[in-house]
């Protein structure tokens, strides 16, 4: 074949690769090209790519392999994002939530005390995707999510940023037990507490100078100085993926179908609900995808898409895979499109060769992004309102319960039992609606008989 000949067939190719993606997602049409939406794919993947590190770091706790989870961690970014991309066409991209892989972990597995293992979770996990799935294809979603009003989703968002503040503060070792206070002031001199404080520092700078990638940035920082100072041994940066075996298709269905469990797969269910809704939202709004009328299209493909990851990401050996709000960056990039959102997740399976990096990572190291992590979830209490005590008394016990008790699910009950009693007791009938007043009910019999 000719010079000319190999020219003319690679142009052909990629008019015929050009057409196929303009074809699928509308590129024209949304103001974008394949470049852009390459550049926003890689920013998206970079805000987010610390969870590779941090959720492994986490759910080993549990007594799970965290070379597995590490795989399945990459694999489930991968579906979740593609699925997003393809079905949903929106510039989206999914990984295993921050919060509810702590709530697996801590509250879930290590606080029943053995009762429940970390193979029931992953099953409460499937379940609660499974719950989703069928509420994403019926039209009772928009009332659910209406149901629930504006203080207590913000309220929501902000407990568990201080749910993963008070772990983060842990893991560093700032905040350890005490038996006369609960919580007192750990030594500010270990050099793991000073590397993770100093850490922390860095990550912010360098996300308020609008560094791309600032938080994996100082994760690894921290860990290249910890090596250095032969805190921390070094394992490698690449090699071939390791084995998904130890938590592949591990999770105990008929566990997490026990009675008691279903609260478990209630907060599940709920937190990725809300989550997703809300960071649709936000991501779509800052893209220009919202109508006109204020709707959202292909609204029922995307929580399809989510609800399909969280069951995957069960099967796969992690906890719920959820939308995530860094993909707020990628949109900033210029994304528009679900190709977008392949990028990112042709990127984590490009990770998939890193498991010697991520075993490398210390929790001290992973401890600030928890930290900083929590501190942009907890801005959701600025939209509460606060000059109507019947909305920000329920918001704020909402957000001091579930770091106090060291549950979301608690947090949540704690949240709905108060906003209906305060609102009765003041004669505010009109702000409940049916789902909140009985769920209000059901936490109440729950805590009265069963505890």
């Amino acid at each position: 074949m000719s010079k000319t000949d190999t020219a003319v067939s690679a142009g052909t190719s990629g008019n015929a690769l050009g057409g196929l993606l303009e074809r699928h997602f509308h590129l024209k049409e949304h103001g974008t090209t394949a470049r852009t939406e390459i550049l926003a794919g890689v920013t998206t993947f970079l805000t987010m790519a610390y969870i590779i590190f941090v959720n492994p770091a986490i759910l080993k706790d549990t007594g799970m392999d965290q070379n597995a989870v590490f795989v399945a961690t990459c694999l489930a970014a991968a579906f979740g994002s593609a699925m997003m991309g393809i079905v949903a066409n929106y510039p989206l991209a999914l990984a295993p939530g921050m919060g509810l892989n702590a709530y697996f972990t801590y509250s879930v597995v290590l606080g029943s005390n053995g009762a429940v293992t970390w193979q029931t979770a992953l099953g409460a996990v499937f379940i609660s995707g499974v719950i989703f799935l069928i509420l994403s294809v019926l039209p009772v979603r928009e009332w659910i999510i209406n149901a629930i009003p504006k203080s207590l989703k913000m309220a929501i968002g902000a407990g568990i940023g201080l749910f993963l503040g008070i772990i983060a503060l842990q893991a560093a070792g700032i905040v350890v037990d005490n038996p006369a206070t609960l919580v007192t002031l750990g030594s500010l001199h270990a050099p793991t507490t000073v590397l993770a404080i100093l850490g922390f520092f860095v990550m912010v700078a360098l996300d308020r100078l609008r560094v791309p990638g600032a938080i994996i940035i100082a994760i690894l920082a921290t860990t290249v100085v910890g090596i250095l100072m032969g805190i921390s041994e070094f394992n490698g940066i690449f090699s071939a993926p390791p084995s998904l075996m130890p938590t592949f298709f591990a999770m105990d269905l008929a566990g997490a179908l026990n009675i008691g469990l279903i609260a478990i797969v209630f907060t599940f269910l709920f937190v990725d609900l809300f989550d997703n809704t809300g960071t649709l939202i936000g991501v779509a709004h800052r893209a220009g995808l919202i109508g006109p009328d204020g709707r959202i299209p292909r609204l029922g493909r995307a929580l399809i898409s989510d609800s399909s990851a969280a069951m995957v990401g069960a099967a796969l050996g992690t906890s719920t895979t959820t939308s995530y709000i860094e993909s707020a960056a990628g949109v900033k990039a210029g994304g528009r499109t679900g190709m977008t959102a392949v990028v990112v997740a042709l990127l984590f399976l490009a990770a998939l060769f890193l498991a010697p990096l991520a075993s490398t990572i210390p929790g001290y190291a992973t401890a600030p992004a928890l930290l900083y992590v929590a501190c942009l979830m907890t801005r959701g209490l600025t939209e509460v309102d606060w000059e109507d005590a019947t909305e920000f008394v329920p918001a704020v016990v909402t957000a001091l319960a579930m770091p106090l008790t060291y549950s979301i699910a608690h947090g949540i009950a704690f949240g709905f039992v108060s906003y209906a009693a305060i609102k009765v007791l003041s004669g505010r009938f009109r702000d409940l609606n049916a789902a909140l007043a009985i769920l209000a009910i059901l936490f109440v019999i729950k805590f009265a008989w069963i505890g």
